[in-house]
């Protein structure tokens, strides 16, 4: 099998628990740092899959990686090759493939809970989750529309497009990734990040790292759920 890759667009954004179920696997993967100047591959032919990380930055920047990223996006989707975004990665899919991203009515920080879908698509894709809530991580404060073709999967009161399915391609507006140790190095620059404001929706540094204890293995859960319905589509779509 071709690897999976996994493209970085900042440092303290990397793969996290996606490369370790990758490896749990034995599915080959390899990362390209667009963060220290890699570049995006013209052609997705060499992957088994893609999968796009998050970033603080905005696809609507104009910034040097985002239009060959999006060209590579849609030369996977052509092609059948499974596409993945977390969070900066599922608003690169909706951009390349029409989607607008704008700014979310409320930031989201911290351990958070979507509702799932029930339809034969959020059943392909949630499993035992379809139908029920998913807990999740949310570090965000721009949101996705969703792409022509997509299904909307799952979503909260703070966000309408949480996730969202195409074939054999996911875009999620969450993070299911997450390590405890980026959490808490993404905490140590929460004053730096969305602009906190005191809502709902954005939790302390100090809730998020004593809610970690209980909440993180859960996401586990889903993120093996969601990584094992994606990883099944490598090599011959969905």
């Amino acid at each position: 099998m071709n690897p999976v890759a996994i493209f970085r667009h900042s440092p303290t954004e990397g793969p996290g628990y996606f490369a370790i179920f990758l490896e749990s696997r034995r599915i080959p993967w390899a990362l390209i740092p667009l963060d220290a100047g890699a570049n995006v591959p013209e052609s997705a032919d060499a992957w088994s899959g893609l999968c796009f990380m998050g970033g603080p930055m905005s696809v609507n920047e104009d910034l040097p990686w985002i239009a060959p990223a999006c060209a590579l996006i849609r030369d996977a989707i052509k092609k059948d090759i499974p596409v993945l975004g977390h969070c900066l990665g599922g608003q690169l899919i909706s951009k390349a493939l029409g989607g607008v991203v704008s700014r979310n009515p409320v930031p989201e920080i911290g351990w958070s809970v979507l509702d799932g879908g029930a339809d034969a698509v959020s059943r392909r894709w949630l499993g035992g989750y379809a139908g029920r809530m998913l807990d999740v991580f949310q570090w965000h404060g721009e949101t996705f529309s969703l792409p022509e073709g997509a299904t909307l999967i799952a979503k909260n009161a703070c966000c309408a497009h949480q996730i969202a399915a195409l074939g054999p391609h996911l875009a999620l507006q969450c993070h299911v990734e997450m390590l405890a140790e980026m959490i808490d190095d993404w905490c140590a620059h929460w004053q730096e990040e969305v602009a906190p404001t005191p809502l709902p929706s954005v939790q302390t540094p100090e809730r998020i790292r004593a809610e970690l204890p209980e909440k993180l293995p859960v996401l586990r859960r889903v993120a093996d759920q969601l990584y094992g319905a994606w990883v099944s589509g490598l090599g011959g779509g969905a």
